[in-house]
């Protein structure tokens, strides 16, 4: 429980930012805390031919954890999500709000990043973005066999 709070107090995160704008800073901060209490929770590792202590490796973390890494969680609740929120009647809250167009003028600069842009960026990455993501998400055997791809796939 020490090391939990001990490395909870250094990596802030924000829900928002995990599940809501996952960019790439945001992925890599993922893996470096999972990485830091895998490494608290496996500890050192003796060297053979030294009988030095030395730190695991990123590899031999994902080899010791077998379960999927935090950025592949994130990536398929979000998928998962999306695919509830496509299968809500159009005159749903939450629908509208995740395929809706704003009214009115856009502030100057680039265009923020939608949430629409995540799933058709998670979409590409395991090779399922061909098409709409709404019509893919309304064949329920197809995006389930999409989200256990999601699970599978490996995040370097």
């Amino acid at each position: 429980m020490y090391a939990w709070t001990f490395l909870c107090e250094y990596t802030v995160f924000s829900l928002f930012e995990i599940y809501f704008f996952c960019s790439e800073a945001v992925e890599r901060r993922l893996r470096v805390f999972e990485n830091r209490v895998l490494r608290r929770v496996f500890g050192p590792k003796r060297d053979e031919v030294t009988g030095e202590w030395i730190k695991l490796h990123n590899e031999e973390l994902s080899d010791l954890y077998s379960l999927p890494n935090i950025v592949q969680v994130v990536t398929s609740r979000r998928m998962r999500w999306v695919g509830h929120v496509a299968h809500m009647g159009e005159g749903r809250g939450v629908h509208r709000v995740l395929v809706g167009k704003p009214e009115g003028k856009r502030p100057l600069g680039r265009p923020r990043h939608k949430w629409e842009d995540n799933i058709k960026t998670d979409l590409q990455e395991v090779g399922g973005g061909c098409g709409d993501w709404m019509e893919l998400a309304q064949d329920r055997e197809k995006w389930r066999a999409l989200l256990c791809t999601v699970m599978n796939f490996r995040v370097p």
